[in-house]
């Protein structure tokens, strides 16, 4: 071996984190591999790129949007009466009153989601019937003091307010999804809409330029963009969504070619610090129900790219990008759309059957192919109104296809995500996923070595997810939500101690060994000092259609006796030295000798958890008899 890789070596066994690893390993996938000088060569002129026919190719639109023609123009048609709907100031000002965000955000999200729906029927029929009632909501837009949501403004504006200041931009996921959607609007309808009026379509584009385009060129400073990364800053879907959109935006928009390519090649720097951040193993530490906004977004921003470039620039030969992909179908677990939900994830599939297909056939994955028509399969409605005009125009090409499609599910006993520290075990009877990791992932749950179970497609221990996104919950207050603390979740409080949030509390010495079927970790790093946790050595193994659970623990100086909580679907029902849970059908066993158990009811009055759960889910304690400093503790579910 070289002396220089001897060097190396011992520098990178010298490293102290898995931060300051993937510092020496970030893979730049897109500006190591393209120059902004091949950019400039591959990207198509006078917009050759855009895959879609022209408005006026009426035999075109026909064709592709046939199967839900009806659809679009019944949709199309309630459209036409609807009356926009003011946001108003006191909407804005809402969020600091009470924290609620969805004041603002519901008139908002209908009057974009009607818009969308206009804009469909008219490309369907053609007939210029639908284009007024365009132009209205076009006028509307362009009259609006920012197109940014109230949560989202304050934190660049120098009044640090939610009410929008006239001199400030912010490019937002909602901004975004507006610059995108008109982008598209400009470039179909402006010549019709130049019949009626030149000063909308010139309007149209100058807002989107002072908007987003402006805003993008001369800012580094928006968090997403991940220019200025302060220490253990999160890099989430955010990047790649409002990436996406501002690549739209320069597309579709803007003239000066310079100034398109500048912009173009600031948006692949800035995806790469997302590709740079996240987990390479594959896995969304946000949950599914992000992946159609991180990894999903990811894909359209690399599909756009590929398209406006003729090919040229494209990553879809990247192992890493079809990892992303296939995350979505190994995270399903069946039933009624169950899914594996860490982080602020909804237990419920909210997956895009036809984004999956498109990606799984841009990675030549078949596996996201088959899962993608399984779940179009399964669907109540084929086609889905949204603001995102790209995945729209998308799914309409998409729609014939899946057809031709085998459905299936994923087949493979495990999946490991050896960074992100996922694990999935799966048979015929029993899904059993469980995490490592660290306590500041993005849409953090302090949730080190939990759990869920599923067997015979039905919930039994649980991850409730998150409720409805208020002021507290991306704030230093997100930690009194109860979803997001540890006694919430599958986890022992140890000495009267819950998790704490950080990335220093996380876990160690985390292994799977997949013959024997078992996931061992040590979760003492997930909890603060004052616990005085030496170790506590959580297993997992699957026995058949059991699952077995030991806690090894040493502890300094113990105070408060041990609780274990384990999140429940429905009422446990205590008996002695067991736990009869769904009803009978299965058990949960421990040393009565040992634990004293309590069961609480937790109601849940959020809509978005009682969707999922019904009116209550459950938690049982089972709360040591005596303090320990050392001991182990098992538990058996069957």
């Amino acid at each position: 071996m070289s002396r220089f890789f001897c060097i190396l070596l011992l520098l990178i066994l010298s490293l102290s984190t898995k931060a300051d690893l993937k510092a020496l390993v970030d893979l730049n996938l897109l500006t190591k591999n393209f120059t902004e000088q091949d950019l400039q060569k591959s990207l198509l002129s006078n917009k050759q790129w855009v895959p879609y026919p022209t408005y006026n190719d009426r035999d075109a639109w026909k064709s592709l949007t046939q199967s839900v023609y009806t659809t679009l123009i019944k949709e199309g048609e309630a459209s036409l009466a609807y009356q926009w709907q003011v946001v108003k100031a006191t909407d804005y000002l809402e969020f600091e009153r009470s924290g609620s965000r969805v004041i603002m955000e519901k008139p908002m999200n209908e009057n974009a989601k009607t818009l969308s729906k206009l804009f469909l029927a008219e490309l369907a029929e053609g007939k210029g019937r639908f284009l007024d009632q365009i132009i209205n909501g076009v006028w509307y837009f362009t009259e609006m003091s920012t197109w940014s949501l109230s949560a989202h403004v304050s934190g660049y504006q120098s009044s640090k307010r939610s009410l929008p200041q006239s001199d400030t931009q912010v490019v937002d996921l909602l901004a975004g999804d507006m610059g995108s959607m008109l982008s598209w609007i400009h470039y179909f309808f402006k010549n019709e809409m130049d019949k009626v009026n030149p000063e909308i379509a010139s309007r149209l584009k100058m807002n989107i330029q002072s908007r987003v385009i402006q805003p993008y060129l001369t800012r580094n400073d928006m968090w997403w963009q991940a220019f200025e990364i302060k220490p253990e800053q999160v890099v989430n879907n955010w990047n790649p969504w409002c990436n996406f959109n501002v690549l739209t935006c320069f597309l579709l928009i803007e003239d000066n070619e310079q100034r398109k390519v500048e912009g173009i090649y600031k948006t692949m720097r800035s995806v790469d610090k997302f590709i740079n951040y996240i987990k390479h193993d594959g896995a969304c530490e946000e949950g599914p129900s992000y992946w159609g906004h991180a990894a999903g977004k990811l894909y359209d921003y690399l599909k756009i790219l590929s398209l406006a470039t003729n090919n040229r620039v494209n990553l879809f030969d990247q192992h890493m990008i079809k990892d992303m992909g296939e995350y979505i179908a190994q995270s399903y677990i069946g039933g009624d759309s169950w899914v594996v939900n860490f982080a602020d994830a909804s237990a419920k599939s909210t997956a895009d059957p036809l984004l999956i297909y498109r990606y799984g056939r841009s990675v030549n994955s078949k596996e996201m192919q088959q899962f993608a028509k399984y779940l179009h399969d399964r669907a109540s409605s084929k086609f889905n109104f949204a603001r995102d005009a790209f995945r729209s125009l998308e799914d309409l090409g998409t729609l014939q296809d899946i057809l031709q499609e085998t459905a299936a599910t994923p087949t493979n006993t495990h999946k490991w995500y050896p960074e992100t520290e996922f694990l999935y075990i799966r048979n015929q009877n029993v899904f059993f996923a469980a995490k490592g990791g660290f306590n500041k992932e993005s849409h953090n749950h302090n949730d080190v070595g939990s759990f869920m179970l599923f067997l015979d497609q039905e919930p039994v221990f649980i991850d409730a997810g998150v409720g409805t996104y208020n002021k507290k919950t991306f704030s230093k207050e997100r930690y009194d939500i109860w979803t997001m603390q540890s006694d919430y979740h599958n986890l022992p409080q140890i000495n009267g101690y819950q998790q704490r949030f950080g990335p220093q509390y996380k876990s160690h010495n985390n292994r799977f060994d997949a013959k024997a079927q078992e996931f061992t970790l040590d979760i003492a790093g997930a909890y603060p000092k004052e616990a005085q946790v030496n170790s506590w050595i959580r297993r997992y193994k699957i026995d058949h259609n059991a699952l077995l659970i030991t806690d090894q623990f040493d502890l300094n100086n113990p105070q408060n006796e041990n609780v274990i909580h384990f999140l429940l679907a429905k009422e446990p029902i205590l008996k002695n030295g067991a736990v009869e849970l769904n009803n009978g059908a299965y058990s949960l066993h421990f040393d009565k000798k040992l634990f004293d158990a309590s069961v609480d009811v937790i109601e849940q009055d959020d809509i978005r958890l009682s969707k999922v759960w019904g009116d209550r889910i459950y938690r049982l304690s089972l709360k040591a008899k005596s303090k320990s400093k050392k001991g182990i503790y098992r538990f058996s579910i069957k």
